[in-house]
């Protein structure tokens, strides 16, 4: 047996529904394995990358379809923050892609020609192990290939355009709230209405959680509420917050740190923080694919949906979102569609 084989216990299976819950896949090491699978058919297709001037580059790439592969048209991908931090970089932009499926390699048993699907960051995980060095980007592309085991298939009553950018921050936000034993009874405070911000509210709300949303000024006031915050408090030039009973949960949404002297004294003892240093120290990262799953499901059952700006997928379309980003002029996801979506 190859040593580079790391064996996963698989629990007994359960009958699959219309996406797939588990799998029963084996877990490889980040490293290469050594067999040389057989490969199908490939296809050439345009790809939109970072460069060391930072200036968006439109290339072409070749990928063979292996048999555990599915080829992917793109017709969404979300833009996101990280992006911005690979676009002097000679990698494949947004992690946060869904697309319909072209073609499927021998061994593919739960996506079929005209599915739709998605891929978050990053794609290329193996089950919970998001630090696997091997990181692949590139939804804005034109097509994509990757592994079923990393694919999801987006509910009927999702659109595309809604299921991009829940790939990562609907992902990262939901993970979380369900990972870490958020229950309806608490109440939450989320810091910031931005993208991961707006999607943390209505996630909570939906969840039956009291939210409480911080925000600079009373400009998103009312976009918070009608999202489904109860509370609302604007924090510029305060030197107190006085919201009452004090929240359990603080989701920490905005890019710069905020003032911890107004918020340690507004959250319970044994309170979390997510995710900067506080009372408790709370990490937040990728979802493992059960997470995902649910996170899904739970968007679908319960009609959130992230609020985008769409963009052509073209060169000039990805430079003018990146721009707006750059400027903090997207309110709140910015998507790029492809021509024939």
């Amino acid at each position: 047996m190859s040593h580079d084989i790391m064996w996963l216990v698989i629990s007994k299976l359960q009958p699959v529904p219309s996406y797939i819950n588990w799998l029963p896949f084996f877990y490889f090491r980040c490293s290469s394995f050594k067999q040389k699978p057989t490969i199908m058919t490939g296809i050439n297709f345009t790809v939109y990358k970072g460069s060391p001037s930072g200036k968006i580059v439109k290339g072409s790439t070749h990928k063979d379809l292996r048999p555990d592969e599915v080829l992917l048209r793109v017709t969404h991908a979300g833009l996101c923050g990280t992006d911005l931090h690979h676009k002097n970089e000679d990698i494949g932009l947004s992690h946060e892609g869904v697309g319909i499926v072209e073609k499927i390699g021998s061994e593919v048993v739960y996506f079929k020609v005209g599915d739709r699907a998605g891929w978050g960051y990053p794609p290329q995980r193996i089950g919970n192990e998001i630090f696997c060095s091997e990181r692949a980007y590139g939804a804005f592309a034109t097509h994509a290939v990757w592994r079923e085991a990393f694919l999801f298939h987006i509910p009927d009553g999702m659109s595309s355009a809604d299921a991009a950018p829940l790939m990562c921050a609907g992902a990262t936000v939901f993970n979380a709230l369900e990972l870490h034993g958020v229950r309806s009874t608490d109440r939450v405070g989320v810091v910031g209405i931005g993208g991961l911000g707006h999607l943390a509210i209505q996630f909570a709300a939906k969840m039956g959680c009291d939210v409480v949303v911080f925000s600079s000024t009373d400009s998103k006031r009312n976009e918070a509420m009608a999202l489904g915050a109860k509370e609302f408090y604007a924090t510029k030039g305060a030197k107190k917050l006085g919201i009452g009973r004090p929240v359990s949960h603080l989701l920490v949404t905005t890019s710069a740190s905020p003032d911890w002297s107004l918020y340690l004294p507004v959250i319970a003892p044994m309170g979390t923080i997510f995710p900067l240093t506080g009372l408790r120290i709370q990490g937040v990262i990728c979802p493992s694919r059960g997470l995902h799953v649910k996170m899904l499901r739970f968007a679908a059952l319960h009609g959130i949906k992230p609020v985008i700006q769409t963009f052509p997928l073209t060169l000039e379309g990805i430079e003018e979102a990146i721009e707006k980003l750059e400027k903090g002029q997207i309110r709140y996801r910015g998507v790029l569609v492809a021509p024939d979506a």
